[in-house]
């Protein structure tokens, strides 16, 4: 990969002249069944870019309440383009479309228009689950017929894709538009995508530059993302199995709770007051394990975690809750 971009072709990409971001972005368009592609720094700005693009000052936005926009975009739509959350309960990253409906809003002028709909998938604060392609069809039905339009965050849709054994663009087919993540789990050093109809992305190239996403010679970026869109999507199903095995070697841990990896997160639940303890101890012992919520940690196994890794992390768990006293007891 590092080859790759040393010896990528590069232009000016503010101008659309750069052949390698170019032809990385063909390519995304293709893998995801969109017209066109373009290619931002990072997921946050691809989010709050389609974000700007599908709304304007005073519209709302419906979404799941633990959904990557609202919770960890720094209130982005508030911010910047002056847009409001509504954001809906619902289990593992999805809302009942009759919850949807009941938060429409009717056409009168007391009211902010709602406008639009994001998913997100797979689902990072419920720790990886999917929404399927059935699920999804019912979302776009729902907006169609309500004048909304829908924006994935698929930040980890290439996860979801290889979890449900489907194509990225049957899970990218319910949406306007769409977002990719090529670092996360395809393991390049950085960017995203961000696909939709060709005028989609015509607006959002605009918009990329007023928030200052514009790059020159980015091909060097591009050429890692080429390299892991041909060959990230094919292995990550051996993240998921690790994950599991993961998973199962916590499970006899006492003091902590594991939740079923669907894909490469592993999710561990214990008493609040050991997560940020627990987190340093094993941080000691060369593992990286993320305080997530209120009595949780997040594992997050990628292409730099192997079996003895897993091995590592489970004796480290293992060792910090033995030595607690009633380490006999689980959560």
């Amino acid at each position: 990969m590092r080859a790759a971009m040393a010896e990528a072709l590069v232009g000016d990409d503010v101008f659309g002249d750069d052949p390698t971001v170019r032809h990385l972005e063909a390519k995304t368009a293709q893998l995801l069944g969109k017209e066109a592609s373009l290619f931002l720094p990072s997921g946050t700005m691809a989010n709050q870019v389609a974000i700007r693009v599908h709304t304007r000052p005073g519209d709302e936005v419906l979404l799941h309440e633990g959904c990557h926009v609202y919770r960890f975009e720094q209130g982005g739509m508030a911010a910047l383009h002056g847009v409001q959350a509504v954001p809906l309960p619902g289990d593992a990253g999805r809302v009942p479309i009759t919850r949807f409906a009941e938060c429409l809003r009717p056409d009168d002028p007391h009211y902010p228009r709602s406008r639009l709909v994001v998913l997100e998938n797979s689902h990072n604060l419920s720790g990886g689950t999917v929404l399927d392609a059935a699920y999804s069809a019912e979302v776009r039905k729902f907006a169609t017929e309500n004048g909304l339009a829908v924006h994935l965050d698929g930040a980890r849709l290439a996860n979801a894709a290889v979890a449900l054994g489907v194509s990225l663009s049957d899970l990218a087919a319910s949406a306007d538009s769409v977002s990719l993540c090529l670092s996360k789990g395809l393991g390049a050093p950085i960017g995203t995508m961000l696909s939709g109809s060709a005028e989609f992305v015509r607006q959002a190239r605009r918009v990329r530059k007023l928030l200052g996403g514009g790059m020159r010679q980015v091909g060097v970026l591009a050429a890692a993302g080429l390299l892991a869109i041909a060959e990230g999507v094919a292995r990550l199903g051996e993240d998921h199995a690790r994950a599991r095995r993961c998973a199962a070697s916590f499970r006899g841990v006492p003091g902590v709770r594991v939740a079923d990896p669907v894909t490469n997160m592993v999710l561990v639940h214990t008493d609040p007051d050991l997560v940020k303890p627990c987190a340093e101890h094993l941080a000691k012992h060369g593992v990286l394990a993320l305080p997530f919520g209120v009595g949780r940690l997040r594992f997050v196994i990628h292409r730099d975690v192997g079996d003895l890794d897993v091995e590592r992390a489970a004796r480290a768990l293992s060792d910090f809750f033995s030595s607690r006293p009633g380490s006999e007891r689980s959560p």
